[in-house]
């Protein structure tokens, strides 16, 4: 995951540029049918969950780029000596040992939460392994580790098994940069920047060791943590370039200092090997245009407009990914709204979460999601499986279509409004012959008028007295004039 919380302008150039996180709008279609079927079901779930997490939260941090010498923000790190700096972090892998880890609490509240599918993390840029791998000592279930000893000490396989257990459909993250790997991260040379620090056409021996390294890991992934519906691939600096692509990078504003280069890490082969164990297999090579992108996933924002291909807003429920000292949640308004403008665009939203050192959660993060757990309780009939309808939102209100044709207008409150208004009106939706009108949670059918090109809905006041949740009010109408 990158650092820069960049609006939606460069969320959609044609050509991400390598690292920024940035996404295509050049979608390609996705053509093997087990995908397709699968990514169908998938749009329908509307709610994730991803948990950031490795053991730099000892120190409450940035997951992995204080590593990087690149001069932005995300990157800073205490302290003048880099190479002390980096040792010590490192070393967060001896005094590793979250104790309280209890996934199966996480998967319960996150159920109840109305949370669908869950991404855990097997390895973020830094290199640490949340699994058990064959491929590096640099683990949490290595001898040198202390958790290692606990009869959980495998973190993602725990995960993935208490969320599978609750009905969830399960992904795995996954960093294709690692910057712990000597195939990567060269110690021979300085790490100026993020991508891999020697010269892959002068050590292409190197770069292959690095490759098969990539695939193992992948491979291990693939075979030894049960049915895997998801495979999410970040760091999209690692991809194919040519010559001209490369110069172009090398030549923007930005990006002078920084050692763009092709790094083809066979993505055809591994997405081959990847979906021969798992049938089907979503891949989500993010800021990577081309077919193994099967949806995209615009960072830390909100597309002003729907978007015509599969998509994903990942954002963090507080202000970073990882667990910092101290950090503050988004409201479970700003929760709601947020799911709830996402979904009438036709995406997703991907929920973060970074768990503690001790491998606990704040107790805001369980607040949070009761809040966003008693609004779906009522409300999620207009959020699961439902379709975008133009024009989406006007005002206050969004709209999203179910299956059965009924369309749903979601009224988004201002932060002083505690009650539905006296009345409603849907501006786009036309009520005609037949057609029905209800508040989801509210016991009977409301009545309606046509007042000029509006549909005006009368809300009653004993429901306006004790609406039947918080923050957001759902009117469904059956049956909706064409």
């Amino acid at each position: 995951m990158k650092r820069s919380f960049m609006m939606i302008v460069a969320v959609f150039l044609c050509v991400p540029m390598p690292g920024r996180g940035q996404e295509s709008a050049a979608y390609v279609p996705e053509t093997d049918t087990l995908v397709l079927k699968k990514l169908a079901g998938w749009q329908d779930l509307k709610l994730g969950l991803m948990m950031t997490w490795g053991p730099y939260s000892q120190w409450g941090v940035v997951e992995s780029w204080s590593l990087c010498g690149e001069d932005e923000p995300w990157c800073r790190r205490k302290g003048e000596d880099y190479e002390k700096y980096r040792r010590e972090y490192e070393n967060l892998k001896s005094t590793f040992n979250p104790v309280r880890f209890d996934p199966a609490r996480w998967a319960k509240e996150a159920r109840q939460a109305g949370i669908r599918y869950v991404v855990a993390m097997a390895k973020h840029h830094d290199g640490f392994c949340m699994f058990d791998t064959k491929t590096t000592d640099y683990s949490v279930t290595d001898s040198g580790t202390p958790f290692s000893s606990n009869p959980r000490a495998n973190v993602l396989k725990e995960i993935l098994d208490a969320f599978r257990s609750q009905g969830f459909w399960t992904g795995i993250y996954f960093s294709k940069p690692d910057w712990h790997s000597e195939y990567y991260w060269w110690r021979y040379y300085p790490t100026p920047d993020r991508n891999v620090n020697y010269d892959i056409r002068k050590h292409p021996d190197r770069w292959r060791k690095f490759v098969d390294y990539t695939h193992a890991q992948i491979g291990e992934l693939m075979t030894g943590y049960g049915h895997i519906d998801i495979l999410w691939l970040d760091g999209g600096w690692v991809q194919p370039l040519t010559h001209d692509e490369v110069m172009k990078y090398v030549t923007a504003p930005g990006y002078a200092f920084m050692h763009v280069q092709s790094q083809d890490i066979d993505m055809p082969g591994l997405v081959r090997e990847a979906r021969t164990y798992q049938p089907g297999l979503i891949v989500v090579d993010r800021a990577v245009p081309g077919k193994y992108q099967d949806y995209l996933t615009p960072e830390n924002v909100v597309p002003r407009e729907a978007l015509p291909y599969p998509w994903e807003s990942c954002i963090t429920s507080t202000r970073s990914w990882s667990f910092t000292f101290n950090d503050m949640y988004k409201s479970g308004r700003e929760l709601v709204d947020m799911l709830v403008d996402i979904v009438s665009k036709g995406g997703n939203l991907l929920l973060n979460i970074g768990p503690g050192p001790d491998g606990t959660w704040a107790n805001d993060a369980y607040e949070r999601l009761h809040e966003m757990g008693d609004w779906l309780h009522v409300n999620g009939e207009a959020i699961y499986g439902s379709r975008p309808i133009a024009p989406y939102g006007e005002g206050k209100l969004r709209l999203t279509q179910g299956k059965d044709g009924s369309v749903y207008a979601v009224y988004l409150a201002d932060s002083a409004e505690t009650h539905p208004p006296a009345e409603i009106r849907l501006g786009a939706l036309h009520g005609g012959p037949g057609s029905t009108v209800t508040m989801l949670g509210v016991q009977g059918t409301l009545h309606w008028r046509k007042e000029g090109d509006s549909t005006v809905v009368e809300i009653p006041s004993p429901v306006r007295a004790t609406p039947p949740c918080r923050y957001a009010w759902t009117i469904c109408m059956s049956r909706p004039a064409k």
